[in-house]
């Protein structure tokens, strides 16, 4: 029973992470110099357990890069996506459809099958996650953002998928499952941070100092979520691993509600419903 639960736990311990450092980010108005100031944190937060584990086989430094380069990919579209969009209307489609392609990228690279109900409850929980991002209502100028948003919202829960496929493979073929967390948290900043310097070359220093805070927050929270999702797929199904842990959209919307005064409502208190239907449904089929 713990062995099923335990990673559970880490699954919802993620979630809740996550939606705190993607809401923190949102916040702070410059997605891509708060995501840079959160990757920094990640890796130095991190770097005191490099000394306590060991090095990289040789044979992990392809899955280390390969993950490395999926998560450039995925941080891309995101950051598009949060400067195109409301944050409520793109952080659920993206993470939404993030288990749907994760099911299907696991179904090619790592073959996992998941059965019919698996597959029920996979699109039950994309269903209800892209419920949360329905608008009310809207102008023909706030459509036309809306769609180009939606766009990259779509893009990056591929890049969801493409991750956490990759990152899945990595924690499983390492010799040390600590030493590939270690390694990718320490290498993943550099690429956020390369296209961040060059592109806010100039005025890097006023944009960045209005992120510290929430950057630091999010790195932090960053840290707890990752971790705890990488540890989660060497016990599980990356599948499993993923569609428990977009419950974020969920949290997300809470605190959407909380600290920016946005409705909740009776359409997300029903999709949250059937969000757990469908979870409950593949793990049942797992």
């Amino acid at each position: 029973m713990s062995e099923t639960f335990t990673p559970i736990l880490l699954c919802l311990l993620s979630a809740v992470t996550v939606a705190t450092a993607n809401f923190v980010v949102k916040r702070g108005g410059d997605v891509l110099s708060a995501r840079m100031v959160l990757a920094l944190t990640s890796a130095l937060g991190m770097l005191p357990f490099a000394f306590f584990v060991p090095l990289p086989e040789p044979g992990l430094w392809p899955p280390i890069l390969m993950a490395i380069g999926a998560h450039l990919i995925y941080q891309f579209c995101m950051i598009r996506a949060l400067h195109r969009g409301d944050l409520s209307l793109v952080f659920p489609v993206m993470r939404g459809l993030g288990p749907m392609m994760t099911a299907i990228f696991a179904v090619i690279v790592l073959s996992e099958y998941p059965g019919a109900l698996g597959w029920l409850g996979l699109s039950l929980a994309a269903a209800a996650l892209i419920v949360f991002a329905l608008p009310e209502r809207a102008t023909a100028k706030a459509r036309k953002l809306n769609q180009t948003a939606l766009v990259w919202a779509l893009l990056t829960s591929a890049g969801i998928g493409l991750y956490s496929v990759t990152d899945a493979y990595g924690v499983r073929v390492a010799e040390n499952k600590f030493t590939f967390i270690v390694w990718l948290f320490l290498l993943d900043w550099i690429g956020t941070t390369a296209v961040t310097v060059w592109t806010r070359r100039g005025q890097l220093v006023a944009r960045l100092r209005p992120q510290l805070i929430g950057g630091l927050i999010g790195g932090v929270a960053s840290i707890v979520s990752y971790g705890s999702a990488l540890l989660a797929f060497s016990m599980t199904s990356a599948a499993t691993v993923t569609a428990i842990r977009e419950t974020s959209v969920v949290f997300g919307a809470i605190l959407g509600a909380v600290f920016l005064k946005e409705g909740f409502g009776k359409r997300r208190i029903a999709a949250a419903t059937v969000l757990a239907a469908g979870l409950l449904l593949l793990e049942t089929d797992i």
